[in-house]
C-alpha cells in the first residue's frame, strides 16, 4: 500500500528537520522534500502550527512503536524494568537530530509537549522520589545515560560504530538488571 500524503508529508518534514533544523521548517521547504504541492501542504496542515503539532505527533509515535517493538509487547504488558530496557535500547539505535530537536522545542507549548509527554511518562524511568528505592534509582540512572547516549549520537555528525553503541547499550541494560546496591541517604 502506497503511504498517504500526509505521512509522506511528515516524513519529508523530519528530514528538513535533520537537515536544516526546525527553523527550516516552511510550507515551501517540506512541500519541495516531499514533491507535493504548497495546496496538498495545505489540505493536510491549514497553518505551519498544525504541521509542528502533526510533526511531533508523528516522532513521538515513532518512538512509541519503537519501544514496543523493542520491548516485544505493547507497554501495558510490561513491568518497570522491562520499560526501562526497552528505552535504553531505542535510545542506543534510535538516535536523529529531528528527534532531538523535536523534543526539545517541544518544552515550548502545551500541546507540542503532551505529544512527547505521552511516551516518556510511560516509557521512561521516572527520577526517584527516596534514596531507598535502589531498583528505580538504577532505573533512573540507566535512563540518563540513555538520554545522554541519544543526545551524543543526535549532536554530533559522527555516528559509533554499531559494535561499540551495542556494547554502551549493554552496559546501561546490565545497571538496569543488577542487583540492588545500598546507597547512603548521607
Amino acid at each position: 500500500m502506497r503511504p498517504s500524503n500526509r505521512s509522506k508529508i511528515l516524513d519529508a518534514a523530519v528530514r528538513v528537520i535533520h537537515r536544516d533544523g526546525l527553523i527550516g521548517v516552511t510550507f515551501d521547504s517540506v512541500a519541495a522534500e516531499a514533491s507535493v504541492t504548497r495546496g496538498g501542504m495545505m489540505y493536510h496542515f491549514p497553518s505551519r502550527e498544525a504541521l509542528v503539532q502533526a510533526i511531533h505527533e508523528h516522532l513521538a509515535a515513532q518512538w512509541e512503536a519503537s519501544l514496543e517493538s523493542v520491548a516485544g509487547k505493547s507497554k501495558s504488558e510490561t513491568t518497570p524494568t522491562e520499560r526501562a530496557i526497552a528505552y535504553a535500547r531505542t535510545s542506543a539505535r534510535s538516535a536523529n537530530r529531528a528527534e532531538l530537536l523535536s523534543a526539545l522545542q517541544s518544552s515550548e507549548s502545551t500541546a507540542t509537549a503532551a505529544a512527547w509527554d505521552t511516551v516518556l511518562e510511560g516509557w521512561a524511568s521516572p527520577a526517584p522520589e527516596h534514596l531507598d528505592d535502589q531498583p528505580v534509582l538504577d532505573r533512573f540512572i540507566a535512563r540518563l545515560a540513555a538520554d545522554g547516549l541519544w543526545v551524543y549520537e543526535s549532536l554530533t555528525g559522527k555516528k559509533l560504530p554499531d559494535q561499540i553503541r551495542d556494547a554502551i547499550a549493554a552496559q546501561i541494560v546490565s545497571v538496569i538488571e543488577s542487583a540492588p546496591v545500598r546507597v547512603s541517604n548521607k
